[in-house]
């Protein structure tokens, strides 16, 4: 009896599964294999000063940002494959803008275009993994999904490192990153899907539409620990190599951080199937809050790489129990609307953490941005302690 009702477990790999989860590790790697040298490249490129290229860079962001809440309307109302195929090409195309930018504002001009195509083929492409999951498998499937951006962003920057160890060259780099985008968008256009009804019955201008209302308190929780992230992974580059002399380190600070989430994830995902959510995100931002502590607190190579494990493990029991949170609040027609609200918050912190991380940077020096980092941080950890863990418990729908 207990092998039939093994057997007769909905499949959790299914075929479509599988490739959005391929395609948003196309995504995630393309976008990593730039992410930690760009700072790097404005600096040498175009002479970019710290504050500068915070603002450079918080264009990609705030622009991705802008377009969620409507990405999630979209992928609600009309057909989802049409939604990712489009946005996803556009990502795609935008990356050979990078080859032509020849100045610092056109550069700025087409990094900022091309935080709107991304932010929403990550809406959309979360949101159709989503719908291809078995409800029984949903929420370990959105702990797995999560491991195509861990994979992609352990090993996207040692690769870019790599590759520019070797030929010193960006514009390769935006052409491997082409290319890569373009493999993700291939495969996601053999995507079987099966019709669903769109929303009909809410009025377009309705703001639940748009953003999910019963999920503010996570969403500021998430800002928090996305500011915390934001000012980490834009500056430890440059940080590592004038003030540690850690010149090819940041892929390692990478891996260990996606080792970390890859781990914690694996780990968390028997919890998030036996519904311990709010268990793994208690847990998860209490050990990401000792790990930006650490990074803040120890200016060595021990703190810098250690730190980068600890952040890993925490954020990666963290952020799919909050994903989950913001589905379970949510009803099945506001499910795009859901994943928009949860990476619109994710949005705004890295942003901010760019910007000021930049501006305190430039002002005070790196270690005060860290600390401004984990200040932030530990703000989001006792507003989820004080309230938005009992405010799910009292909302969920499921």
């Amino acid at each position: 009896m207990v092998q039939n009702t093994h057997l007769s477990r909905p499949k959790l790999w299914n075929s479509n599964y599988l490739k959005v989860w391929s395609a948003n590790f196309m995504i995630f790697f393309s976008f990593m294999l730039l992410t930690p040298l760009l700072p790097l490249y404005l600096s040498e490129t175009f002479g970019a000063d710290k504050q500068m290229i915070g603002i450079v860079l918080s264009g990609y962001t705030l622009t991705a940002l802008i377009i969620r809440p409507f990405s999630g309307f979209l992928v609600d109302s009309f057909p989802r494959r049409t939604v990712l195929l489009v946005s996803y090409f556009l990502f795609t195309l935008l990356f050979a803008g990078y080859l032509v930018a020849g100045s610092l504002v056109l550069f700025a001009i087409i990094r900022t275009l091309h935080g709107a195509p991304f932010g929403a083929s990550t809406v959309s492409n979360s949101t159709v993994a989503i719908d291809v999951l078995h409800p029984s498998r949903r929420a370990e499937g959105i702990g797995y999904y999560g491991l195509s951006n861990n994979i992609a962003t352990a090993i996207g920057p040692t690769v870019a490192l790599m590759i520019y160890g070797v030929c010193e060259s960006y514009d390769v780099l935006f052409v491997i990153a082409l290319l890569v985008a373009a493999a993700g968008l291939v495969i996601n256009s053999t995507l079987d899907l099966k019709p669903r009804e769109t929303v009909k019955d809410k009025a377009p201008v309705s703001l639940d539409r748009f953003i999910l209302l019963k999920g503010w308190s996570q969403g500021l929780c998430m800002i928090c620990y996305a500011f915390s992230y934001g000012v980490l992974a834009t500056y430890i580059a440059i940080y590592g190599k004038n003030e540690l002399g850690i010149t090819g380190g940041t892929g390692l600070f990478f891996m260990l951080l996606s080792i970390g989430l890859i781990l914690s994830r694996l780990i968390g995902n028997r919890s998030l199937r036996e519904g311990k959510i709010v268990e793994n995100a208690s847990g998860g931002v209490v050990v990401a809050l000792v790990g930006y502590l650490i990074f803040a607190a120890l200016h060595n190579h021990w703190g810098y790489y250690g730190a980068a494990l600890v952040i890993g493990l925490g954020n990666g029991h963290m952020f799919p129990a909050f994903q989950t949170m913001f589905i379970n609040l949510a009803s099945n027609e506001q499910r795009g609307t859901a994943n928009s609200t949860l990476l619109v918050s994710w949005d705004i912190g890295v942003g901010l953490g760019i910007l000021v991380g930049g501006s305190v940077a430039e002002h005070l020096g790196y270690h005060q941005a860290f600390w401004t980092a984990f200040g932030v941080n530990m703000l989001g950890v006792v507003l989820f302690y004080l309230y938005s863990r009992r405010d799910f418990l009292k909302n969920r729908l499921r």
